[in-house]
């Protein structure tokens, strides 16, 4: 194996870490919150980099994306208003925003220059959605702005970065922070979060605490998997509703998308969303054993 260039070094866990070969840095600074790196390799296309996690690349974002977006938006009779917590590339605002029914999008990054970033060197992920005429797009901290808003929303996405103990966002993961979450919700609103990886190595890090934390919260709570390469594990997405979470089977599923949404998906359709939500046994009980509830003064962190 011929190890000369540049190569990213990314920790995994605590005693594991990847190496990915990088054709050229296209950008590398700090904002006034964190590190942002924007990379390009011959394996992923162009990534983003925040604080030494890699947050999505161009070669999967799709895989990612999708699957945060659409069980939450598809699951909704008919959402019109969505709130999209974080999401600084714009690729989650495009997943939503081609929904034909939604007529306004508030999106929250509290980095402004990390989406100006996105604006420049990620072209692909957001695909012009930022310029869209129903988005309001603003930069303050999502807690805050919920708290304060008299706005309410069928569907809540939260593409946040990872609860990390130094990091932005541990204190989106809280109970208290669900609770202005459902606050905020329409009569039948669906709230769905990254909620971690859940490969067999870390998903006790914070996964099975937020899935408990959440159907603390409210009447019904599911969660789905799927394989991020990039991240180089299995990835979760966790919805929570007072409605109940139940979906068509797999034709209907690809009914309602081609009813619903503008474009092709590239991953998520009926069959994908059946192995998504099958959880292995494993992240089951893990979540029938876990105890922990995310509270502000004393939130769990990723490793």
């Amino acid at each position: 194996m011929d190890i000369s260039g540049n190569w990213f070094l990314e920790t995994v866990c605590p005693d594991l870490a990847t190496m990915l070969q990088v054709r050229q840095v296209l950008y590398s600074g700090k904002t006034a919150y964190q590190k942002v790196e924007v990379l390009e390799s011959d394996l992923f296309g162009r990534s983003l980099i925040l604080d030494g996690k890699t947050q999505s690349t161009e070669k999967d974002e799709h895989i990612y994306h999708e699957g945060l977006v659409h069980p939450a938006m598809l699951r909704h009779p008919d959402p019109h208003s969505v709130f999209i917590g974080g999401g600084g590339e714009g690729a989650t605002l495009r997943e939503v925003l081609a929904h034909k029914s939604v007529t306004n999008v508030s999106m929250v990054d509290l980095d402004g220059e990390v989406v100006e970033l996105c604006r420049k060197f990620l072209p692909q992920h957001h695909q012009g959605s930022f310029d869209d005429p129903r988005v309001k797009l603003l930069h303050e901290d999502a807690r805050g702005y919920l708290q304060n808003c008299e706005e309410t929303f069928d569907v809540m996405v939260m593409d946040l970065v990872d609860p990390l103990e130094a990091g932005t966002a541990y204190l989106l993961y809280t109970e208290e922070f669900y609770q202005i979450v459902k606050s905020k919700l329409n009569p039948g609103g669906i709230i769905v979060t990254q909620s971690g990886a859940v490969g067999l190595l870390n998903y006790q890090e914070c996964f099975t605490t937020i899935f408990n934390t959440l159907s603390s919260i409210f009447k019904h709570t599911a969660s789905a998997q799927a394989h991020v390469p990039a991240f180089q594990t299995l990835w979760s997405f966790t919805l929570a509703s007072d409605s109940p979470l139940t979906f068509p089977d797999e034709a209907g599923i690809d009914g309602v998308l081609k009813e619903r949404v503008a474009k092709e998906l590239k991953y998520y359709d009926g069959e994908s969303h059946r192995s998504m939500f099958a959880l292995p046994k494993f992240l089951r009980q893990g979540i029938q054993e876990e105890k922990r509830i995310n509270r502000d003064d004393s939130p769990v962190f990723m490793l």
